[in-house]
């Protein structure tokens, strides 16, 4: 069923090739947005055109109500772009989506400085970047929400992430916070969702099926989460209706968390 929350505004998303990025664009489009999805690598443009396939496209004769384009959000120069291109396209950004992580696994007595750095560029810098680079047009209309992605492991530890996934996830926490605090009388919201473990692409990399069983069997609800469940929570999060919710951070991980 089409529910048309989001008629008339335009979204960005970061990494948005797979996983929860993916997922959440396709809710979006559903509800009716124009969406800019993110991509590392140009080699992922045409493949995730086509898989948006009929959803993507606009009214007849209108363009397609989706963008794929390429860039590492880790710097600042690339987001400027991207942002600007979004503003090139559709002329307004109402929702902004920072899902792009860097997920590694390496164990603390393993991890180098680069594969540091990389892991708090990625997962932290980048929404900072992005935030401030969208400002300036949600502050115009002024309207905007921004939802960041973290983790469970941004309030507790990870379970299959280093001590550089939970740190940075932990940092964009704080970053919510802060923005929320300083944006909000721009009529901008912006809070996080902190997924616990979701079935991915992103998580069956680091983990068996008998690892992720294990896992889901010790949880209140013992099953891992779905994508789509997490785009809901997204969507709620980027639409109108959460008008009056900033700064928070909200849980959906099947209860792991509270025992």
């Amino acid at each position: 069923m089409t529910l048309p929350d989001f008629d008339g505004r335009v979204a960005l998303i970061t990494g948005a090739a797979r996983g929860l990025g993916r997922a959440a664009a396709m809710r979006l489009l559903d509800g009716g947005a124009r969406v800019v999805l993110n991509v590392r690598r140009p080699e992922q443009v045409d493949a995730l055109a086509e898989q948006l396939g009929q959803l993507a496209q606009g009214a007849v004769g209108r363009q397609p109500r989706a963008l794929v384009l390429a860039g590492d959000v880790a710097g600042a120069t690339a987001v400027r772009t991207l942002v600007e291109q979004t503003l090139d396209r559709f002329g307004r950004l109402d929702v902004l989506v920072n899902n792009a992580a860097a997920a590694y696994s390496t164990r603390f007595e393993q991890i180098g400085e680069e594969e540091w750095r990389r892991a708090i560029d990625v997962n932290l810098t980048a929404a900072f970047f992005c935030i401030q680079a969208a400002l300036p047009a949600m502050k115009a209309n002024r309207y905007g929400r921004v939802v960041n992605i973290s983790s469970t492991a941004g309030k507790s530890v990870s379970t299959l992430g280093g001590a550089h996934y939970t740190a940075s996830k932990a940092g964009l926490l704080g970053l919510t916070r802060a923005a929320a605090k300083e944006l909000g009388p721009y009529g901008v919201t912006v809070n996080a969702v902190c997924p616990g473990l979701i079935d991915t692409e992103l998580t069956r990399e680091h983990a068996t099926d008998e690892q992720l069983a294990a896992y889901a069997g010790s949880f209140p609800v013992q099953r891992l989460g779905t994508a789509a469940e997490v785009a809901e929570l997204i969507a709620f999060l980027a639409s109108e209706r959460a008008g009056y919710i900033t700064g928070a951070s909200i849980d959906i991980n099947g209860g792991d968390l509270m025992v």
